[in-house]
């Protein structure tokens, strides 16, 4: 076993804000449950808000979370695809020399921080599901690759600075709501009679500004709040070490028949030519990157990049012991959404911001709104289906762009994932972690990103 050996002499010294941070963990190390307690606490909190705030009694509460509960299996399914796939292709020998070839890079431990976070907001900035099992993999390498080197690096700064990625993800190109916006016949199209462009949204000066901005000062948090001592508990766990090397192995082929077309390389190759021929086909006809698009593309890189179905086999063995946790706790999500949208406390919520806002603020107040309301309906495509009509019609009828406004749901939804379970659940499988081991760095990537993120709505809603 590699000896772990201490960070060199400029990064022993302690920035104040990182000792600032370290009784901030300590809290959120102790107190923090795990994720699915968690979501557990979260549904009591919400039905009780509903009862309070709301008309509604225990019964229509309680019909609202039954109702609810199964909202999200099909996104359930695809978000387990995603973990899987992304599992698996990370297993495979060519994706693990890519990503062992980039985990030499940074030679430090600040460096390692920050090249995740940044390749992770590429990845981000294209595809959502991509950026973060990308981020989560590639952590992994580096934390394996520190250790064989015998230096020390916190594994869950590591995490935590790859899934702070996540908080621009929505600026990008897989963003639901300007997608959506963008959209023919969608709802948003309908109810504004025409369609928003992704350059009025996506490619506007402003949000390009906000990206900039963003990631800029997330990347100074990050550096701030890097600790320089490393906490020996908090190396990278000898098993994920142990499972990397493991995954360069693979059985020998059995001698029978159907063993040989099991090793062969033949049945995989032809699936995986097959399904680049349809992505192919589907890009040629103006198709566009959906969640299920990714799932495809790491589906056919899977099998070509696998020398057989035994191979194949394996991976998706070891791979699915990942998944478990995180489909246990969509019903519950999908139950507090059920209690958001069927008891109204969700437009009580979005009502309460548009009363007090103008032409100016909109922009600024539904990005917040949007915020809040993001902890309690983790999905963007949802989120916008519940604020979006409610802030549209404000917009409409003070004059304010509605792309501003598509925006500001865009920005809140993303700004919030920070401090919200629920999407850093596959990352958190990944890397074999609890919320509670990273939280108390992505509360202040939460706090990094605000700033430049409420500027950009309060920019364009005063220079337009």
């Amino acid at each position: 076993m590699a000896t772990i050996t201490a960070p060199d002499a400029a990064e022993k010294r302690e920035a104040p804000f990182a000792r600032a941070m370290k009784p901030i963990n300590r809290v959120v190390e102790e107190f923090t449950p795990s994720s699915l307690t968690f979501a557990i606490i979260l549904t009591g909190v919400v039905a009780l808000l509903a009862l309070i705030f709301t008309d509604s009694g225990p019964t229509t509460v309680v019909q609202s979370w039954g109702d609810g509960l199964s909202g999200l299996l099909s996104f359930m399914t695809q978000m387990a695809l995603v973990l899987l796939l992304g599992s698996i292709l990370a297993g495979t020998h060519a994706v693990s020399r890519v990503l062992k070839r980039l985990a030499s890079v940074p030679k430090t431990a600040l460096q390692a921080y920050l090249f995740v976070f940044f390749i992770g907001v590429a990845a981000m900035l294209f595809s959502w599901g991509l950026g973060l099992i990308l981020g989560a993999l590639l952590a992994k390498r580096i934390a394996v690759e520190f250790h064989r080197r015998g230096t020390a690096i916190s594994f869950p700064m590591l995490i935590a600075s790859a899934y702070s990625a996540m908080v621009i993800w929505h600026m990008g190109y897989s963003g639901s709501a300007q997608l959506t916006a963008a959209t023919e016949d969608s709802f948003i199209a309908q109810q504004l009679d025409h369609t928003i462009s992704l350059g009025e949204t996506l490619f506007s000066w402003w949000n390009l500004l906000g990206i900039a901005l963003t990631v800029a000062c997330v990347a100074t948090m990050l550096f701030i709040i890097a600790p320089r001592r490393i906490d020996p508990s908090h190396v990278i766990d000898e098993s994920h070490v142990e499972a990397l090397a493991e995954a360069d192995r693979h059985a020998a082929p059995g001698r029978t028949f159907a063993d040989r077309i099991d090793s062969s390389r033949i049945p995989t190759l032809l699936t995986g030519l097959a399904l680049v021929a349809y992505l192919v086909v589907h890009f040629a006809h103006g198709g566009s990157t959906t969640l299920d698009i990714v799932n495809w593309l790491f589906l056919a890189l899977i099998f070509l990049f696998v020398r057989n179905v035994h191979e194949l086999i394996e991976l998706t063995a070891d791979a699915a012991s990942n998944v478990g946790e995180i489909l246990i706790q969509f019903p519950l999500y999908a139950g507090i959404m059920g209690i958001m949208t069927g008891t109204g406390l969700a437009t009580l919520l979005s009502d309460s911001i548009v009363a007090v806002a103008n032409p100016e603020t909109i922009g600024v107040l539904g990005f917040l709104s949007a915020g809040i309301v993001n902890f309690f309906v983790p999905s963007g495509g949802g989120q916008l289906a519940v604020q979006g009509p409610i802030l549209l019609d404000a917009a409409q009828s003070m004059g304010a762009d509605p792309a501003v406004v598509i925006m500001a749901i865009a920005y809140g939804d993303q700004w919030t994932n920070m401090i919200q379970p629920f999407w850093a659940l596959p990352i958190l499988a990944v890397a074999g972690l609890k919320i509670r081991d990273i939280l108390g760095y992505t509360t202040a990537t939460l706090i990094a990103a605000g700033i430049p993120l409420a500027a950009t709505m309060l920019l364009v809603g005063f220079v337009g």
